[in-house]
């Protein structure tokens, strides 16, 4: 039994270093912060942009029903420059214009929405997406509409 003691010793020694090494390589690396970055930014650094918050539910459906259906003539912020905007005569409407966002009921929206140009007395080229959307689906993109803002180029 004695010869095989000293293997048993080697066995026991080589897994206790094994270990150890795991144990070390798993610590996490520490780096040393400069001085000089933790400090706060310069006092002439322009202030970041205000980040607008995040739509509420309803409207970001509303947001998916327009960009769907109305995106490609009134374009991605309503401002009737949508990619198919310039092959239709009329142009689509400006859906940021404040004298229409001020001049529009709910109501007068939702009946343009559900009965097209043509059944409002508008341009025919709107189709009418009342046997296509639902009367909830009308409501969120009449409440997306509503949070076009004019922006000054």
């Amino acid at each position: 039994m004695k010869p095989h003691a000293p293997i048993a010793g080697m066995v026991l020694l080589l897994l206790s270093a094994g270990a150890c090494a795991r144990h070390k390589a798993a610590a996490p690396a520490v780096a040393a912060v400069p001085a000089a970055s933790a400090s706060a930014a310069p006092a002439d650094a322009a202030p970041a942009p205000a980040v607008e918050p995040p739509l509420p539910y309803e409207l970001r459906l509303g947001r998916e029903t327009y960009q769907h259906y109305c995106l490609t003539c009134h374009g991605d912020t309503g401002a009737g420059d949508g990619f198919n905007a310039f092959n239709l005569d009329p142009h689509p409407t400006d859906l940021t214009a404040p004298a229409f966002q001020k001049a529009k009921t709910e109501a007068a929206l939702k009946d343009a929405v559900q009965r097209g140009g043509a059944g409002v007395g508008l341009s025919p080229l709107m189709p009418p997406y009342g046997k296509t959307l639902t009367p909830d689906q009308i409501d969120q993109v009449v409440g997306y509409i509503r949070t076009f803002k004019k922006t000054e180029p």
